[in-house]
């Protein structure tokens, strides 16, 4: 009788990964298996987001958390090492992730409300005046991470109190292209630290 070898990519096209158990699909995905990887996505994406969008409540940055996660899973796929169940691990993933956020947010609100509560003082104490550098560092280091022409057209509003116009002209821009830009930054802006952000900085933009 005839002997069939099949190769490893002819065997993938038969095998059904729906069918089989998370564990197994762990073990397939340790050895870089990309289509135990694509059920892995395909059975938990939904499930993550539902889970994510329930604690963060921003469509936007669920999507990116969750890429976030899938890409690191796939990325870091030979040292997968589970403790606990495949389920377990993701939802770990996606709740650390999650911890991040929040407590980035509310550092940037902190730092803000306190840079407000004391910016009009006459006399400011060494420990506020760090708390406002610190303020300013985590702002500027987001601005720097604007893309160029944003940046540039938020630069000229927030730094040289530029008008919509004066900005147009300068970068030879229309007013309506200066306002997209101004609109997308405060946006991006917002979701790396926090609407009070708007409220502290950005008020006569």
């Amino acid at each position: 009788m005839e002997k069939i070898l099949l190769t490893l990519s002819e065997l993938n096209i038969m095998l059904d990964y729906s069918n089989y158990k998370d564990e197994e699909l762990s073990e397939l995905l340790k050895s870089g298996d990309a289509k135990a990887y694509t059920e892995i996505y395909e059975r938990y994406k939904r499930q993550l987001y539902l889970f994510a969008y329930k604690r963060l409540g921003n469509r936007e940055e669920v999507r990116d958390l969750i890429h976030e996660i899938f890409l690191s899973l796939w990325v870091n796929h030979e040292n997968l090492s589970l403790k606990y169940t495949l389920t377990t691990y993701l939802h770990s993933a996606v709740r650390n992730k999650i911890l991040d956020i929040l407590a980035h947010k509310k550092v940037s609100v902190k730092y803000i409300e306190s840079f407000n509560l004391y910016k009009e003082t006459e006399q400011e104490f060494t420990d506020h005046g760090i708390r406002r550098k610190d303020l300013e560092a985590i702002i500027e280091k987001e601005i720097e991470a604007l893309p160029y022409k944003m940046r540039q057209v938020f630069n000229l509003s927030r730094r040289s109190f530029y008008t919509r116009k004066q900005i147009a002209e300068e970068l030879g821009l229309s007013e309506q292209t200066v306002k997209s830009h101004m609109q997308h930054a405060l946006k991006i802006l917002k979701l790396k630290l926090g609407s009070m952000l708007i409220l502290a900085f950005l008020s006569n933009l």
